[in-house]
């Protein structure tokens, strides 16, 4: 692993498939422009709309999504992180909330499916119900092990209130590790770094934390602030509230000294 450039991109994305692929374009060209070489995208990357309407187009989504990561990651030489888009599952009328890793080449190197599923009666009167529409996962995430990058971890979202996850991910040996996200406005302004900075701490790991922002239909607003944390908790960079790039340094030096002063790891009874 050497030091190296990550870019956590923050977007507004609609029920529109090809007006987000091209704002998501524009915002990687951007980030390698400013020297990335890990870029990851937000949860519903591809498409951000009403659930019904993203089960009836999942196929054509989950392709053209797949086509456009690869596609990207070899145009511009990177590492994507595939935020998360719908993949369906046979027979269930359901589909997995997946994310993708994208070497350089253009290969798929890990894939996840969401195993914590958002059906929540929000406190500002919305009321979200993913498992109506979605499959959870049947598999703990993985790491996938990047000598150039160091060991990438991945989960989605909701995820990150479920710390149990994490330990497993730092179990494996992560250094990094994806939050990418669609993170309620609501919750998000009270929650959101707190539970980001609280993983990043615990594991003695990098975080980089992909994120929605803004209006996307109807009454569906997301709190935005993607965001790249340290292994001590330190907030190296926020994209605020408008669609834009996180981007900060991954030094390996960084975390060798946060596990030799804290070596809670280490030091586990449970």
């Amino acid at each position: 692993m050497k030091p190296y450039l990550a870019a956590a991109i923050q977007l507004t994305s609609v029920p529109n498939l090809q007006k987000n692929l091209a704002q998501a374009e524009e915002l990687i060209d951007l980030a390698v422009r400013r020297g990335a070489e890990l870029v990851g995208l937000p949860e519903n990357f591809s498409f951000m709309g009403e659930e019904k309407d993203k089960l009836a187009q999942a196929e054509a989504i989950a392709r053209e999504s797949e086509i456009f990561l690869k596609k990207m990651a070899q145009r511009f030489q990177v590492t994507i992180l595939g935020g998360s888009f719908p993949v369906l599952v046979e027979n269930t009328g359901k589909f997995y909330n997946t994310t993708i890793l994208v070497d350089p080449n253009g290969q798929e190197v890990a894939r996840y499916h969401k195993v914590h599923l958002f059906d929540v009666n929000v406190p500002d009167g919305n009321t979200y119900q993913e498992s109506s529409t979605v499959m959870s996962g049947k598999q703990l995430p993985p790491v996938y092990f990047s000598e150039k990058l160091g060991n990438l971890g991945l989960s989605i979202c909701y995820d990150v209130r479920f710390p149990e996850l994490y330990r497993h991910l730092a179990d494996k040996g992560a250094d990094v590790i994806f939050v990418p996200a669609a993170f309620t406005a609501f919750t998000g302004k009270d929650h959101w770094q707190t539970l980001l900075q609280a993983r990043a701490i615990e594991n003695t790991c990098y975080v980089i934390a992909p994120a929605q922002t803004g209006t996307h239909y109807a009454r569906r607003q997301t709190h935005g602030h993607a965001t790249i944390i340290d292994p001590w908790g330190v907030i190296l960079a926020d994209a605020g509230e408008q669609p834009g790039i996180a981007i900060a340094e991954i030094k390996p030096t960084r975390l060798e000294q946060v596990r030799r002063q804290m070596p809670s790891l280490q030091h586990r009874i449970f």
